[in-house]
């Protein structure tokens, strides 16, 4: 991964974990304490997140930070 992807692929990752766990980005910021709208740009890669953000983003998707940076895709289920 380079350098100019970082933060588009952490905030896919955020994303598809998010679609995986069934939630809307209101309910995942909600939980976070964020606007939506702060929610909607660290998925899009367009904001620098801190770690303590990041933390806060783990936590309330019940995962571990180390999911954010693995290699493996996540596999999303398809919706009918």
């Amino acid at each position: 991964m380079n350098s100019t992807q970082t933060l588009p692929n952490l905030g896919a990752r955020i994303k598809a974990l998010r679609t995986m766990k069934g939630m809307t980005q209101h309910e995942l910021a909600f939980q976070c304490n964020f606007e939506k709208a702060s929610m909607s740009r660290i998925e899009a890669g367009r904001t620098n997140i801190t770690i303590r953000t990041l933390y806060k983003i783990a936590k309330a998707l019940d995962t571990d930070l180390h999911v954010f940076f693995q290699n493996e895709p996540i596999q999303v289920a398809a919706t009918a």
